[in-house]
């Protein structure tokens, strides 16, 4: 969708017709786990923590994620375990604790103190909720793109999202010659090794919104923005002057795409969730469930590259769209709508002709970057005539100064 989406872009651009356009299986199924092939001088990036995994509660299983230190610490805070040991150490411990005590319990009193832990398939049911939702708000001139080499060249992305599935729809973007700059909070600190895998082909700032200077810079940004990609809880950024329809009110013609873990309504709306989270709690987890009855996993982080890309696409097609007929854009997605897609939308169809090579490393390349040497996968969107790779390393995680290249 993310290949089609560009090509129909450039075309429109270019007033030609749109570019032949083929997937390559091979490279979807590397790019999905783009995260597990990243080496960094050779060394393999650890894709999860000790405490983050499935745990044996007292009536069922829990999910817990603790790879960021601050969710770490509120997870072993709220089951009342002192952190004074090393994480191997401390496993046993959690282990122990999350076995006396009831899965719903766990998950409510871990969700309370601000940390991420959910119990198997108890989440609000997947079906229903929607894979993409699209609003044309206001009224303003069509904004005509010029002529290009790449659909997206001279759009300016501001992107505030985290973690893999925003990072995965803004690095496509950058892939197609956007201008991306990542804007975080200084006290929100970034996994390295994820960001050297998410990064490339942007760059990357740090601006604390609640600073009189840092705001002035980021309206500037914001004035000049094309789009604006969120990651974050519905809400979380409203008291900055955020909210979806405040800036489309500010900036006619922005596009505004926002993605979020539980869909945008009911009592799991505002609670922080990933990608394994969200496959627990939706009965993906138990789907996948082992012969013995514990908990299993998609073979990759689906949720993430599937509504990473899907984003992406759906920022294409609204700049086709903006450029027809003007306007702003608003666009919603969440890693839940995408399983709720996975589970109840999609049915399986033989396969056609021969199948892709699936050696992974036929879509593996090089590069060097401030990290290191970067082995890492290549993009998989594919028309004629598309960048193979990314024009520039990720440069390291808010290095670069808050201003449009």
């Amino acid at each position: 969708m993310s290949s089609l989406a560009a090509a129909e872009l450039l075309a429109l651009r270019n007033r030609v017709p749109v570019p032949a356009v083929r997937v390559n299986e091979a490279a979807v199924a590397t790019a999905f786990v783009s995260e597990r092939h990243l080496r960094i001088d050779g060394r393999t990036p650890t894709s999860f923590a000790p405490l983050s995994g499935f745990w044996q509660a007292a009536d069922g299983w829990v999910r817990t994620h603790a790879n960021y230190p601050h969710h770490r610490a509120r997870l072993l805070s709220a089951l009342g375990i002192a952190d004074t040991q090393g994480d191997h150490v401390l496993a046993g411990v959690l282990s122990k604790e999350l076995a006396s005590r009831p899965a719903r319990e766990v998950q409510e009193t871990v969700y309370a103190a601000g940390g991420l832990a959910v119990a198997v398939a108890c989440a609000p049911a997947a079906a229903g909720a929607a894979l993409v939702e699209r609003w044309h708000v206001g009224h303003s001139s069509p904004r005509l793109l010029a002529p290009v080499s790449v659909p997206a060249q001279g759009v300016r992305v501001l992107d505030l999202t985290r973690v893999i599935a925003g990072p995965v729809a803004t690095r496509t973007l950058a892939l197609l010659g956007a201008d991306v700059l990542r804007v975080d909070a200084p006290q929100l600190p970034e996994d390295a090794d994820a960001h050297a895998d998410t990064g490339v082909g942007k760059r990357s700032t740090l601006l604390d919104l609640t600073s009189r200077g840092d705001r002035y810079a980021f309206g500037g940004l914001l004035g000049q923005a094309d789009v604006v990609v969120t990651g974050y809880r519905p809400g979380a950024l409203d008291r900055h002057g955020l909210a979806p329809h405040a800036l489309l009110a500010r900036y006619p013609g922005l596009i505004v795409a926002q993605l979020c873990a539980w869909d945008w309504s009911g009592p799991w709306a505002g609670r922080r969730g990933f990608d394994s989270l969200v496959q627990a709690g939706t009965g993906i987890a138990t789907i996948e469930a082992t012969a013995d009855g514990r908990p299993g996993v998609l073979p990759a982080q689906a949720l993430d590259h599937a509504t990473g890309y899907l984003l992406a696409a759906a920022v294409l097609r609204a700049l086709s769209d903006r450029q027809a007929t003007g306007g702003g854009r608003y666009l919603r997605l969440s890693l839940a709508g995408t399983a709720s897609w996975l589970l109840h939308d999609i049915r399986p169809t033989p396969a056609q002709g021969e199948a892709d090579t699936c050696d992974p490393g036929s879509w593996l390349t090089e590069t060097e970057s401030p990290y290191g040497l970067l082995r890492h996968a290549l993009p998989p969107v594919h028309y004629d005539g598309a960048p193979a790779n990314w024009n520039r390393a990720p440069t390291r995680w808010g290095t670069d100064l808050a201003n449009w290249a």
